[in-house]
């Protein structure tokens, strides 16, 4: 080199270039000089070379070595290509005029060679930063070129960090899905613990010997089997349950209305189920996130920049950046910058159309080999490397390289052969592709095209795809990347899909969190829980407006809460349809109405405190048709509010509602169920027999207008009811009635007759002959009208003597005594002795009496002051042998009044007074006299002989 001196030299730089462009044997001496340069020196030394062509002062250092790496910048007319900050920032590091001068003219030399195709498709920066490299380090350069040195090494270290990456990201991927599958285990044993709670709690209430229970008394359960039954809730949810003992038969009521209260004051068993649930679903769903996040970290690893890796794994490349030596910080500062990379042989060779890589040669290397690359294997050049391919290749696991496949799916050339033998290969292989599809679907860049392609070619794509164990991924691609037509398509000819979406659909949306919200419209499907997509709020509110979600008790109060910014959920629980007709949101209530029957049913039916129903939703509820009637019933039991009327109630419910007695007593409402064909006696019976409902009624007359005669009659014929209810109602009625003609008990017929109901008539007396009582009642409660016209009824004596002993007017009781054959009481002494007191209580008398009969009277009527009063009063119509006959049968001292020579002394009262006076008259006494001074006594004087009383 000391034959070169700068007078010989004398060509400058942009002249070389020239040259160069022009003259290929000039561009061939410029090679060789470079090469020469290169083996020659090293460092800072060779750049004397330069100084033949471009002599410079060589006087810098760091802190103007900037302005200086600008100069050339400018000078060479680079500056729009190159970063500022990249060139302020490697300045720092370089510190001889003459050695960034030399990087500088090589780098616009390298320019004008590799872009020979006129675009500027290589990166400056990079470009630079290889020449920096070069001109720095041109030993290690050298060696690159054989895959040796320390750069070299540097670079070996990308596949070894990405291999740790990827064990770590594994590792944690598979602790998560262990974690998930304890916790999908314990979700049931928890549920399962719940339910043995609140059964052990049931169990608790009932007798101790009984070993079944039931709600409707039909199905009976075990209580073995009770914590496990499917409709344990609808036992805890009931008032009253039925218990028996199956082998004796004894069968008891128990009331379970506060147990839910007892095991868990703060919390019903559906909440704390669903707390269970939730809380199952939110761990869940962070775990498939994280886990999701890891796969998409995992995908991606591979095509992680080397400086990235280096970063995150610095200990890895540390001694290496000191096998540099002093400058060892400028190559650390290149490298995990991300300006020295695997990609440098871009900028060290000349490009050209058609060219391999070293790793597109790689990846044939290995294939050729047998051997399959992994799918994010680096390739460069895929139209190169499919070019290279065999036809057999596209029918193995070859084909599954991420670059490969996008571009056979690229359209934008005539691979219609080769895509082909690919989906042969993947609808033959698909179990064994899932590591492919889970990498494509992270790092691919024609996912549409891939699953599109799969679904034309292959018709059981689908049904693999619900049955992988990688299902969730699969369709979560699906639902993300199909056009909404073919989503659509797919939701009617496989059903499993929007059952799997609906079912999936958390787990789903942690892959593919900012799917659009309209796509899940193409499904066509409900979402299950609301509350488990929170954290998709927009997805969550779509679905809501759209009306596609399940009626849950949750959903609904997610719905209130979320949605509509209700905070205080009780009405829900109390009164929930009442609550969600009274919301001004059409959507939920679209959506309730859509599926009444699952409403009824899994809501309303399930909500224990759900009492408070007002009216009008009551019968917004009844008006719907085809629910089934037993749950129809449940509801309706709950309900403490009853239906004022039966307006715009269907009729087939009439009866239901007036069984369960949930219709305002009154008037026209039971006259509107008895003119209905369904109209059921029995049921209207047991309606009125409630007290409450008497007492309510009962408040109104009964109308009298004949519209209301068939209720009238109605009650006038309920023998069915009560007495006590039978009796007000009878009471109640406006108007009096035939007798019956239907049959009627005793019971029913006595409150008829004795509230007088029944019209009183000979006809009506006779239909009742055999009911001897019952004549006697209904005469005495019509005693005037039958005195009015005895003779129309010809009574005999024996139902005239049952009639005194009724509480009827004395008068009426004289004229029926005055009616009777009294000289029949001769031999009847029971009936003289009720006749008796009746005449001796009355001031007036009777003309059909004699003696026989007087004395039959007073011999049979109690007590003696009654005796004595009727002797008084009928002595007229006996002889004075009759008379002493009757003293004789009297008790002393009144039997002493006779003849003999003592006399016989009464207490001094007023009827033995008229008694001694009477019997003076007419002589059977001698006479009487009231005792002197020591005794206020009658004295009686008899006659000693018979034959004085005579004289």
């Amino acid at each position: 080199m000391d034959r070169f001196n700068d007078a010989e030299i004398f060509v400058t730089l942009r002249e070389i270039n020239s040259l160069v462009n022009e003259n290929s044997s000039v561009k061939r001496n410029i090679r060789f000089l470079y090469a020469l340069r290169d083996d020659m020196f090293v460092n800072t030394d060779r750049t004397k070379f330069f100084e033949f062509i471009i002599p410079v002062i060589p006087i810098i250092n760091t802190s103007n070595s900037i302005d200086m790496i600008l100069h050339q910048g400018r000078r060479l007319e680079l500056d729009d290509r190159l970063d500022r900050q990249f060139l302020r920032e490697v300045s720092r590091y370089l510190n001889d005029l003459r050695l960034i001068q030399n990087i500088f003219n090589e780098f616009a030399i390298y320019v004008t060679n590799l872009e020979t195709d006129g675009e500027n498709l290589l990166d400056a920066n990079k470009l630079l930063a290889i020449l920096i490299y070069k001109n720095v380090y041109p030993r290690d350069f050298e060696r690159l070129h054989r895959g040796t040195g320390i750069l070299a090494e540097i670079l070996n270290l990308q596949e070894e960090l990405i291999e740790t990456g990827e064990t770590t990201y594994r590792r944690e991927i598979a602790k998560l899905e262990k974690q998930l599958e304890i916790a999908e285990q314990q979700v049931p044993s928890d549920l399962r613990e719940l339910r043995q709670i609140y059964a052990m709690a049931l169990i608790e209430k009932l007798p101790a010997n009984h070993d079944s229970v039931s709600v409707d008394r039909r199905n009976w359960i075990k209580l073995s089997k009770l914590s496990s039954h499917d409709e344990l809730e609808l036992f805890i949810s009931a008032t009253r349950l039925s218990s028996r003992n199956d082998y004796y038969n004894n069968e008891s009521q128990i009331d379970v209305s506060t147990l839910q209260n007892e095991v868990d004051s703060q919390r019903t068993y559906h909440q704390r189920m669903t707390e269970i649930e939730n809380g199952a679903t939110d761990n869940k769903n962070k775990s498939l996130r994280e886990i999701h996040e890891l796969r998409s970290k995992l995908a991606v690893i591979r095509t992680t920049k080397l400086d990235e890796l280096l970063r995150l794994n610095t200990n890895h490349a540390h001694g290496l950046f000191e096998k540099f030596g002093e400058n060892g910080e400028l190559a650390r500062f290149l490298v995990l910058e991300g300006y020295l990379d695997d990609t440098y042989y871009q900028y060290t060779s000349l490009f050209h159309s058609g060219r391999l890589s070293p790793n597109d040669n790689k990846f044939l290397i290995q294939i050729r080999a047998f051997v399959t690359p992994e799918p994010l294997f680096p390739i460069d050049n895929p139209k190169e490397v499919i070019a290279a391919m065999r036809d057999e290749d596209f029918r193995q696991s070859y084909v599954l390289n991420i670059k490969l496949v996008d571009s056979l799916l690229s359209g934008e050339s005539n691979y219609t052969d080769q895509t082909k033998k690919l989906f042969e290969f993947l609808s033959n292989e698909f179990e064994t592709c899932e590591e492919f599809f889970d990498v494509y679907y992270t790092s691919g860049r024609n996912i549409l095209a891939l699953l599109s392609g799969l679904l034309d070619y292959w018709k059981g794509f689908i049904p693999a795809v619900i049955s992988s164990p990688n299902n969730i991924v699969h369709v979560s691609q699906l639902v993300a990347s199909l056009q909404e037509s073919k989503l659509k398509m797919l939701a009617k000819d496989f059903d499993g899909v929007p059952k799997f979406v609906s079912e999936k659909l958390p787990e789903i949306l942690v892959n593919v969190p900012e799917l659009e919200p309209e796509r899940l419209l193409c499904l066509n499907f409900e979402v299950k829980d609301l509350n488990s997509i929170k954290e998709h709020s927009e997805i969550a509110r779509f679905m809501f407006e759209q009306g596609l979600f399940e009626l849950t008790i949750a959903n609904i109060e997610y719905v209130f809460e979320v949605i509509l910014g209700e905070k205080n959920l009780e009405s829900l629980r109390t009164r929930n349809y009442t609550t969600i007709r009274s919301a001004s949101n059409a959507v939920l209530k679209t959506r309730v109405e859509r599926d009444f029957d699952s409403y009824l049913r899994d809501i309303l039916l399930c909500l224990q405190d759900n009492l408070e129903e007002d009216a009008s939703a009551i019968l917004a509820v009844i008006r719907h048709d085809n629910l089934d009637q037993v749950d129809l019933q449940g509801f309706l039991e709950r309900q403490i509010t009853k239906l004022p009327t039966l307006e715009s109630v269907p009729e087939r419910l009439y009866a239901l509602l007036f069984q369960l007695y949930k219709i305002e007593p009154a008037w026209d409402s039971c006259l509107t169920f008895m003119e209905i064909d369904e109209f059921d006696a029995e049921i209207f019976i047991g309606y009125l027999d409630r007290d409450d409902v008497r007492h309510k009624i009962l408040e109104c007359p009964i109308p009298s207008e004949p519209d209301f005669f068939q209720l009238r009659k109605f009650l006038f014929e309920a023998g069915a009811l009560s007495d006590e209810a039978y009796r007000g109602y009878v009471c109640a009625l406006p108007n009096q009635f035939e007798m019956p003609s239907i049959g009627i008990e005793s019971t029913k017929l006595r409150i008829l007759i004795e509230e007088r109901k029944i019209i009183f008539t000979p006809e009506s007396l006779a239909e009742i002959d055999d009911e001897r009582e019952l004549q006697v009642l209904f005469v005495a409660m019509n005693i005037d009208i039958f005195l009015d016209s005895p003779d129309e009824f010809e009574l005999d004596d024996d139902l005239l003597a049952d009639l005194l002993k009724f509480e009827i007017k004395p008068s009426a009781k004289l004229k029926i005594i005055e009616m009777m054959d009294l000289e029949a009481i001769i031999d009847l002494p029971e009936r003289a002795a009720l006749i008796g007191p009746i005449l001796n209580g009355i001031d007036a008398t009777i003309s059909n009496l004699n003696g026989d009969v007087v004395h039959s009277l007073i011999l049979n009527t109690m007590p003696l002051a009654s005796q004595i009063s009727l002797f008084n009063k009928y002595h007229s119509f006996m002889t004075d042998e009759e008379v002493r006959q009757v003293l004789a049968n009297l008790p002393g001292p009144y039997c002493d009044i006779k003849t003999g020579y003592f006399s016989p002394r009464l207490k001094n009262n007023d009827e033995n007074m008229n008694l001694v006076k009477w019997l003076d008259s007419r002589k059977i006494i001698s006479s009487w006299s009231e005792s002197g001074l020591f005794s206020n006594d009658i004295k009686v004087n008899l006659y000693r002989r018979l034959s004085e009383n005579v004289i």
